[in-house]
């Protein structure tokens, strides 16, 4: 008979975002809500190619109470970073990670895209490696959101 032990989710590091918007918000301040924290690059194929279906997961959940903070990476250019989300109409948070301390607070992470989905009390459901599988995020979100099954 093997035992089985329940793994508790892991806490988002506590971190502050610098966005380009000029605001600057910590990951305390976004609990209470389902987020999106996707590590990206303007030079990343991959990144530019999943950008809409990110931006359309937003337009879809955002008013039940989604946000997605899209961290561009150390090595990418502020301007570039900047033209992009003007040029895209970004509708939600970029923040640049100029540091690089918050790819290595979310674990050193080194590739992109890469992304972590975060409940609504700061614990990571899901850490996805390249493009998400977008009929899994839709119903991780719409689950972590409280919507019936």
């Amino acid at each position: 008979m093997g035992a089985f032990a329940f793994v508790q989710p892991a806490s988002a590091p506590e971190v502050r975002f610098a966005a380009l918007s000029g605001e600057s918000f910590s990951t305390a301040d976004l609990r209470g809500r389902v987020v999106l924290v996707n590590f990206w690059a303007t030079y990343c194929v991959t990144c530019i190619k999943e950008m809409p279906k990110m931006v359309e997961t937003y337009k879809k959940f955002a008013p039940r109470g989604y946000e997605v903070v899209a961290v561009a990476v150390k090595s990418d250019h502020p301007n570039r970073v900047a033209e992009f989300t003007r040029r895209r109409a970004l509708p939600f948070k970029v923040a640049l990670d100029t540091s690089g301390e918050l790819a290595r607070e979310f674990g050193n992470v080194r590739i992109t895209p890469m992304s972590f989905l975060i409940d609504k009390q700061g614990r990571v459901l899901k850490k996805y490696v390249g493009e998400p599988d977008w009929t899994e995020l839709h119903s991780l979100v719409a689950k972590a959101l409280g919507d019936p099954a």
